[in-house]
């Protein structure tokens, strides 16, 4: 009797186990993981997905494409990739009219693409010059003339505007412009976000989206809009080239089926 109950209650226990729910993720190389998630999509334009790539940078490591080090010559997400052995990038951030120049600063090493700091207020570090210091340091800016000091302490550090303050804060009242965004963010655990939307979203929009998900985000960054919104993978079988299209007051559609060259991105190379 006693060998009964028990096995009926083994086998009420493995009847009540939930079912495990499948991750989203795809390891694309060691510290790179792909995601799709479903977003909202007022206007029923583009694709409602949110393409993440999630980076741990104590396994991979980060590499800037600044067309002013590569014979002043812009380059397509997917040109990047496969001219120098990336396994994923998206726009480094906006540029200047020169089609070169980085909107908020930007430094490579001891080579700096603006070295003007701006207004904005979202600030990224990788690539540590120290071993004790953090892979990727996240400087939410709360001056405008204030020069981030533990910058130095990194060999690229850009500048962008911001979307999401720590932690985990939207800064972006409702507007009825919308585009489709390329942003870069940082999770609670400090890993970094390459974030991809084809489907046009105002900022407030894309915000509340981004901290709906299962992503953990913490501070986020604008780095492009519209037709020039990019990110591509190319590694772990995985391969995609993505653009955006739609740019209230500029590109209100749905037609660019191409990546636009862009001048600068950020990487990690392929492993």
């Amino acid at each position: 009797m006693i060998g009964t109950l028990a096995g009926a209650v083994g086998i009420f226990l493995l009847a009540a186990t939930p079912h495990a729910v499948a991750s989203p993720w795809r390891t694309v190389q060691p510290g790179v993981e792909y995601a799709r998630f479903d977003l909202p999509n007022p206007l029923h334009v583009g694709e409602s997905r949110l393409h993440v790539v999630r980076i741990d940078p104590r396994v991979a490591r980060f590499a800037p494409g600044l067309a002013s080090e590569h014979g002043g010559q812009s380059r397509t997400a997917a040109d990047w990739c496969r001219e120098q052995g990336l396994a994923v990038a998206i726009n480094m951030g906006m540029f200047r009219s020169d089609g070169l120049t980085n909107v908020g600063y930007l430094r490579s090493g001891s080579r700096a693409n603006n070295g003007r700091w701006n207004a904005y207020r979202s600030v990224l570090c990788v690539g540590p010059r120290r071993a004790s210091r953090p892979k990727a340091l996240w400087i939410d800016r709360d001056s405008d003339t204030a020069i981030p000091p533990r910058a130095g302490e990194y060999g690229i550090v850009v500048q962008n505007l911001r979307l999401i303050r720590n932690p985990g804060r939207s800064v972006w009242p409702p507007t009825a412009k919308r585009w489709s965004e390329a942003a870069v963010g940082m999770d609670a655990g400090g890993r970094l976000l390459f974030l991809f939307a084809r489907c046009p979203l105002s900022m407030a929009e894309f915000n509340r989206a981004v901290l709906g998900l299962p992503l953990g985000v913490m501070q986020a960054m604008h780095v492009e809009g519209g037709p020039e919104a990019s990110l591509s993978i190319h590694a772990g079988g995985v391969d995609l080239d993505l653009n955006g299209s739609f740019e209230s007051g500029f590109n209100e559609n749905e037609a660019q089926s191409r990546q636009w060259p862009i001048p600068n991105v950020l990487a990690t190379p392929r492993r």
